[in-house]
């Protein structure tokens, strides 16, 4: 049930997060605390963390919601993932007080439909990015740097009215907890971005368009989702591979206690002869 890769993208969801929430926050509260500086650090993150981790992050709550709605995640995932993402953005809000000695000043909550509409935009514009490259089963790495890039570019649209946190685990950290603003422009956007996306320009059976067939068969191996029972499989094969990996180590070790034990008996045997 809690294999390591499940409880690997569980983790990577948490510290994800929480670092991108901590990035994003001591940059927009420095002195260079402009959109351009706050949308570079943005986008950096995730392209390190990506890199770093080597497989495919979310970090941010609204993202995950708007995948799940155009059936490119599952039910369960998508809520242990929205569950750890907004931990560590709370966990990112305790360790910048921690650091700074000091409370950390609340953005305003009162409803204002600039607001709303810029996140929303940031937003529509990462999430469309990201399904692009999840729809067509990119590499890996052209998801990770191209989503580091949506990102930005997100952040610098809903810079123009708004804080520009296009994340509803970012606003938490920063203590803008707004669902009338901060949590609702997100998740409207990703929703809308995801689903157009998926409507007008994925292709028709879910696999890259320009791919040759191997390099297709290869790429969707890499945890791309596209349906309840395609996504069950791969976790099935990877769990598989995993208990055959955990038994092949049991042999090796039981072989080579088995070798020290006749090693052992045939040092003892000379000693005695001699």
């Amino acid at each position: 049930m809690f294999s390591k890769n499940k409880i690997a993208a569980l983790v990577a969801e948490f510290l994800g997060t929480g670092v991108l929430a901590f990035a994003v926050l001591t940059v927009s509260r420095s002195q260079i605390g402009i959109p351009y500086f706050v949308a570079f650090a943005a986008g950096l993150a995730v392209v390190l963390l990506g890199v770093a981790l080597q497989r495919d992050v979310h970090l941010n709550p609204a993202l995950t919601l708007g995948l799940w709605t155009g059936r490119r995640i599952r039910t369960v995932k998508a809520v242990a993932f929205i569950a750890v993402q907004l931990l560590g953005g709370f966990a990112a809000f305790e360790l910048y007080k921690y650091f700074s000695r000091g409370p950390v000043q609340p953005l305003s909550t009162a409803y204002d439909g600039r607001v709303l509409v810029a996140e929303a935009l940031g937003t529509f514009i990462f999430a469309f990015i990201v399904a692009g490259v999840a729809y067509r089963r990119q590499h890996w790495l052209v998801r990770t740097v191209t989503s580091g890039g949506g990102l930005a570019l997100g952040i610098l649209v809903a810079s123009v009215a708004s804080a520009a946190f296009v994340n509803p685990a970012v606003a938490l950290a920063a203590n803008a907890w707004a669902w009338t603003t901060y949590v609702l422009g997100p998740v409207l956007g990703a929703i809308i971005g995801v689903n157009l996306y998926g409507l007008l320009f994925a292709p028709k059976d879910g696999k890259r368009l320009d791919a040759e067939p191997a390099a297709v068969a290869e790429s969707s191996l890499r945890e791309a989702e596209i349906t309840e029972e395609e996504d069950e499989a791969i976790e099935a094969e990877i769990e598989a591979e995993e208990a055959a990996e955990e038994a092949a180590e049991e042999r090796k070790k039981a072989d080579e206690a088995r070798v020290a034990s006749k090693s052992s008996k045939k040092a003892a045997k000379r000693k005695s002869k001699k």
